[in-house]
This record gives structure tokens, sequence and C-alpha cells, in this order.
């Protein structure tokens, strides 16, 4: 209940502002430490575009996290994927036809496909209960941290260098998502310690 009411409080919006900053430091120390050497044509356009999408986003988070908390979440999996079978089919006629077009099918490529559909599908399934648990404040910090599984994967297997700058990146998002659950944690118990309904005391009877 107390969660219901926090979406629409102005604190809110300012933690929502502080996960914007921490995004934008870690998208531009990310642009930095790019797998390829080329910055590309317009750097700029592609960092803004970038920042568009993180923003949408996490818009997107809040109000999903309205929805599994105020309706049921079978409701909304279930309307998520319709609208995203139709936004992807729409998306795929007006600017991928051409490219599905000329995909060559091999048994390599289709388990590519039926592998990323699953991880789709399980992602979109959890996210759900873990934006009721923990509120999709969190849930946006923490997924800062999953590029973490990129560096670790060239490192491990590319046997390739990064940027410092994102380790300085990552440090100051895991600072954030601790200063965050610590102040979200100490929030709720005193909203609770607020909210306790005052014992009721019963009138003993007079004595003559």
């Amino acid at each position: 209940m107390c969660s219901n009411q926090n979406l629409i409080h102005e604190p809110n919006m300012l933690k929502w502002f502080h996960q914007f900053l921490q995004q934008k430091k870690v998208l531009s120390a990310y642009r930095k430490t790019s797998f390829s050497a080329d910055p590309g044509q317009m750097p700029l356009l592609g960092d803004a575009l970038v920042i568009a999408g993180t923003v949408c986003f996490a818009f997107s988070n809040v109000g999903e996290e309205y929805c599994v908390k105020k309706n049921d979440r079978v409701e909304l999996v279930a309307m998520l994927g319709l609208f995203q079978l139709l936004v992807s089919i729409i998306q795929i006629f007006i600017f991928e036809r051409k490219t599905l077009e000329a995909i060559a099918w091999s048994p390599t490529m289709i388990s590519s496909f039926a592998g990323y559909a699953i991880a789709i599908f399980t992602f979109s399934s959890i996210t759900p209960f873990v934006l009721k648990m923990s509120g999709s404040t969190l849930f946006n910090l923490s997924l800062l941290t999953s590029d973490m599984w990129a560096v670790a994967i060239r490192l491990l297997f590319y046997q390739q260098q990064i940027n410092w700058l994102y380790y300085v990146a990552f440090s100051v998002v895991a600072i954030g998502l601790i200063v965050y659950s610590l102040n979200e944690s100490s929030s709720t118990d005193g909203r609770a310690t607020g909210t306790e309904v005052a014992p009721h005391y019963q009138q003993l009877p007079s004595e003559d």
C-alpha cells in the first residue's frame, strides 16, 4: 500500500533523477570503452539516442511497477507479450524486412534466435516479481551493473583490456545502490512506525 502511494510522491521523482544521472555516467564511460576503435560518424547523436532510450525504459519500468501493484501479474505479462509482438512485427516490416530476407538460416542461427527468445521470455516473466518486491528505481539501478558481464567476457575470452573509467563508473553505481538501499530501508521503517495503529485500551469498570 505504501509503495503504491510513493509512485506519485515527489521524493520518488528525485530518486528517478538520481537514477538518470547514474545511467548517464555509465553510458558515457561505456562509450569510451567501446569494443570498436572507430568512434563512429555521429557519436553525440548516438549518445543522445541511447540516453533517450534509457529514459523511456525507466518510465516504462515505473509504469510497469504501477500496473503490477494495481492489477494481476498474469494479465500484465500477457499484455506486454501481446503488444511487444505487435510492435516487433511493425518494426521488422518497416525497418528490417530486407535484413530478415537476407538472413542465411542455419541451425546455429535458429539456435541463436531461440536462445534470445527464451532469455527475453525469462526476463519479462521475472521482472514483474522484482518490481513488486523492490520497486522500479532499484531495478533500474541494478540493471546498470549488467555491463559487467560484457566486461568479464571481454577480459576472460578475448583477453582485451578496458578503460579504467569503466571501473570508476561501476564503483559509482555500486555505491549508489548501497546508499539507495540503506535510505529505502530506513524510510520504509519510518513509514511503518508512523502508520502503526494506536493500541485500544479497555475501560475498567469504576469501583463503587
